[in-house]
């Protein structure tokens, strides 16, 4: 008996010996190491919305630039932004940077100013003024994505502070998206038009765009039916030859709607384009649904293949950095894309944008991490975190922050090192809980 658990110890004590204890030791503190660099940039990144949110109403500039050592701030603001505050401040709570109290107190502040802002049919407007005043200089126009951001945003705020559910709830239940569907087509108009008083004539069709944030919501509201899901397109029809590529795959049914489960193909790699081939199209919706856990068969494994394929697509351009997506340049803004990635791709022209790297953060955060750090080497990186561009082929820096890329960036920290903390908020809500199963149900034919 002894000997033979002598020679099990010893057989262990080989084993044990021949491990790569070192390698092991090195990966865990690169792994520390990482979470702290990415706890510090988080920090930079809130200093943009402490900075430029009107304290008296709790709205957010939507641009800062810096040029020549002048600050242009634009103080007007759109429900996307006002989400992304929402999202991050809650971030920056949960990442202990800022305390609850503190927290509760930024937020009822935007709550408020919510609850006196000028509304359609309970959706709101695209820019107001940060004083709270509707912008109107631009048009007016109630947007279906940009309403489903601030709903999101809504909804996670008052599943992480139950103080504030009466009043985010009171929101969210006004906020009526049925207004803006198209029940003979079965998808969502883009929006509608305050100034000629239609709605748009194009409707989101494509279902890997962010769109289909709005479309998960106003299903799990009521607003809509469940049937509309299976009828956006997952890739255009092959009889429509002007897109990008032909796709190929099978038609499914689900819930007895048919589904063309198409697909595109790059690098021997299938996949589910997005409308333009950006980074946010496809990803931002992961910062508040759980699409890596829910639906590992479909939009969480198309998550993946796009983050692969735009780094990929990097490679073959010869850029020494990678993540492409809409973002702000010197003198403005626009979108950018892995070409490849869309029915109709936006344009490459060298462009990347940190907050499509951290969109990445789940799927790839080696990758992620090395990104980064090279964009820090190519002075991309300035005292409220990312600058919003830069230009490979030039070095050119866009010094200019986002509130709606401050956000993803802040978001995408937080779910990254707090354990997917906003996603599960968010999918705390019975809103979010009785879609679930659309998620769970699908499979794209990209396997």
């Amino acid at each position: 008996m002894k000997k033979i658990v002598f020679t099990t110890l010893a057989v262990l004590f080989a084993l044990f010996s021949a491990l790569p204890v070192g390698n092991v030791h090195a990966s865990e503190q690169s792994k520390s190491s990482f979470q702290k660099e990415l706890k510090t940039i988080a920090k930079d990144t809130y200093s943009f919305f402490e900075q430029y949110t009107d304290s008296k109403t709790g709205l957010t500039s939507d641009i800062v630039r810096l040029n020549d050592g002048k600050v242009e701030e634009a103080k007007h603001t759109s429900p996307t932004n006002i989400s992304m505050y929402m999202l991050s401040t809650i971030s920056a709570e949960k990442m202990h940077m800022i305390s609850r109290k503190e927290a509760v107190l930024r937020l009822k502040t935007t709550l408020h100013t919510l609850d006196q802002l000028k509304k359609w049919n309970g959706l709101f407007y695209n820019w107001y003024n940060t004083d709270g005043t509707l912008k109107t200089d631009w048009g007016q126009f109630i947007s279906q994505v940009d309403n489903s951001w601030l709903t999101a945003g809504l909804i996670t705020t008052g599943q992480v502070y139950k103080e504030l559910y009466p009043q985010t709830s009171r929101l969210v239940k006004k906020m009526d998206y049925s207004t803006l569907y198209d029940p003979e087509v079965g998808q969502f108009r883009g929006g509608y038009d305050v100034v000629t008083g239609k709605l748009t004539d194009h409707h989101y069709g494509m279902f890997y765009t962010e769109p289909r944030l709005g479309s998960y919501i106003a299903i799990g509201k009521g607003d809509v039916p469940r049937d509309h899901w299976w009828k956006m397109y997952r890739t255009l029809p092959k009889e429509w030859d002007w897109q990008s590529q032909i796709p190929e795959g099978p038609t499914v049914e689900y819930d007895g709607v048919p589904v063309f489960e198409g697909h595109y193909e790059y690098k021997g790699k299938k996949y589910v384009p997005s409308w333009g081939g950006s980074m946010f199209e496809g990803l931002m919706p992961g910062l508040v649904l759980n699409e890596k856990k829910y639906s590992k068969n479909a939009l969480g494994l198309n998550n993946a293949r796009h983050v692969q394929l735009q780094i990929a697509f990097a490679k073959e351009k010869g850029y020494p950095v990678w993540g492409f997506s809409p973002s702000a340049t010197p003198d403005g803004y626009s979108e950018f894309a892995a070409t490849p990635l869309g029915t109709s791709g936006y344009k490459d022209d060298g462009t990347v944008t940190a907050h499509a790297s951290f969109l990445a953060l789940d799927y790839a955060p080696d990758a992620v991490a090395k990104n980064i750090n090279q964009l820090r080497k190519m002075k991309a990186y300035g005292k409220h975190g990312f600058y919003d561009s830069l230009s490979v082929k030039s070095g050119e820096v866009a010094k200019a922050y986002l509130a709606l890329d401050q956000g993803m960036i802040m978001v995408s920290i937080a779910n990254h090192v707090q354990h997917g903390v906003i996603r599960h908020y968010f999918h705390s809500d019975p809103i979010a809980r009785k879609p679930v199963d659309l998620l769970k149900n699908e499979v794209f034919s990209i396997k």
